[in-house]
């Protein structure tokens, strides 16, 4: 009778999982507890196991960085910003573009090629990820990075796991590096194409006021002509100072003669003068050439320069129009170059970080927990799929076509197996 009564506590019959299929749950963890050994035995299996796997894994550490959103304010990109932020329209070029934020520009420059590339070659990745080509490095450093953006502030997360902590921090603020060089390379706004072409028509004007300003200089040193203006007053001004003295002269003259005869010194004296006097007179004001009995060079460089005057005053005032000319283009393209530099600056995105990627100090995975968690969970459902599928097999009678053809697969495939890949290398 007590071993009657303790039979169903130890052995359950296959046909009971098969039975009672619409009532409870009781036949089949009756069936469980009865292979509760064997359940058990696979469960520690897959523990032992999963911790192994859990103990080989490398560690890995995470570097983050974290930037500010592109300042959506002024230039090219307060344009776009403004065009995807409002209504109707701007919600059409923001999708057609592939983003709605600013942010969304950084984003995409930093998961590029170019930037992928630079860093793989920078950090020697390809040897470090055992990867044979550029494009399985950059997979790799693609699938060991994550970017992410926060919709509310647009600050963008940027993180990197690599098996050194230095390295993961060095690659992290790398891309904040590349992405500052890259996106100020990539400025096509109208300010910079502007300061480009501004600073080449200056560099134009610079020759030409160079080569203008050499001209007048030596056409000034050759000729003696500095300001025809100015020369001119002061040479009328000359000849008028000449021909007073010859008036004053003159009365003096007559003067003296009204008491003193021809011969009197005073009188000789003074008529030499004014014979002096109306020689540079005649030859300031005679269109003739000076001759070289000429004494006085300051008087005879007074003459020549009155009667250059008209010639020079045509070449002179045209060289000194176009060095003018060139300097004032080139004092206005100064300023505008100035001007052009500063919004073009203004015009780049700036990239602002919020924090700097850090040397991590503990491993970020593999979660040793976890693993193990999962390995048991693992374990634990083949325990009990197994369990019942054995229950199930011996429910079916031997019989049934479909069980005699599965024992008969079961039986001539190891066979099969084994003479298709054991007995050719035997034989070699």
């Amino acid at each position: 009778m007590q071993g009657a009564g303790t039979a169903p506590a130890t052995e359950i019959q296959p046909s009971a999982v098969t039975e009672n299929t619409n009532g409870t749950m009781l036949p089949l963890l009756w069936l469980l507890w009865s292979r509760r050994r064997f359940v058990a035995g696979i469960l520690v299996v897959g523990m032992t196991i999963s911790l192994v796997v859990a103990l080989c894994l490398p560690k890995e550490y995470q570097s983050t960085v974290r930037l500010m959103p592109p300042d959506s304010k002024t230039g090219a990109m307060g344009l776009l910003a403004g065009l995807m932020s409002e209504g109707g329209a701007g919600i059409g070029l923001g999708d057609l573009l592939g983003s709605k934020t600013p942010s969304a520009l950084f984003i995409n420059i930093l998961q590029s090629r170019t930037v992928q590339d630079r860093i793989v070659d920078r950090f020697n990745l390809r040897e470090v990820y055992k990867a044979k080509y550029q494009e399985q490095a950059r997979q790799t450093l693609a699938e060991r990075t994550s970017i992410s953006e926060d919709m509310k502030s647009g600050v963008i997360t940027l993180s990197v796991l690599d098996r050194s902590p230095q390295r993961a921090a060095e690659i992290a603020n790398a891309y904040v590096e590349e992405l500052d060089r890259l996106s100020a390379s990539l400025t096509t706004s109208a300010a910079h194409r502007e300061r480009v072409f501004i600073e080449e028509r200056l560099k134009q004007v610079k020759r030409e006021l160079d080569d203008a300003a050499g001209q007048f200089s030596r056409f000034s040193s050759k000729t003696g002509a500095i300001d025809i203006k100015e020369q001119g007053k002061a040479i009328v001004g000359a000849a008028a100072q000449v021909r007073a003295e010859v008036a004053a002269a003159e009365s003096e003259l007559r003067g003296l003669q009204q008491v003193y005869t021809d011969n009197n010194v005073r009188v000789k004296a003074l008529k030499a003068r004014i014979a002096e006097l109306r020689k540079e007179l005649t030859k300031a004001e005679s269109p003739k050439p000076t001759t070289a009995t000429d004494s006085d060079p300051a008087r005879d460089s007074l003459g020549t320069s009155l009667q250059k005057l008209p010639l020079l005053s045509v070449p002179y005032a045209d060289l000194y129009r176009r060095a003018q000319v060139q300097a004032a283009v080139y004092e206005v393209l100064t300023k505008q170059y100035e001007l052009a530099k500063v919004q073009e600056a203004k015009e780049i995105p700036t990239v602002r970080v919020l924090d700097n990627g850090q040397v991590p100090e503990r491993k970020s995975r593999p979660k040793r927990a976890l693993v193990v968690i999962f390995g048991s969970a693992v374990s634990l459902l083949l325990a009990v799929f197994l369990v019942f599928g054995q229950a199930l097999w011996q429910a079916v009678p031997d019989t049934d076509p479909r069980k005699a053809f599965a024992v008969e697969v079961a039986r001539v495939l190891p066979r099969w197996l084994r003479s298709a890949f054991l007995a050719p290398g035997k034989a070699s």
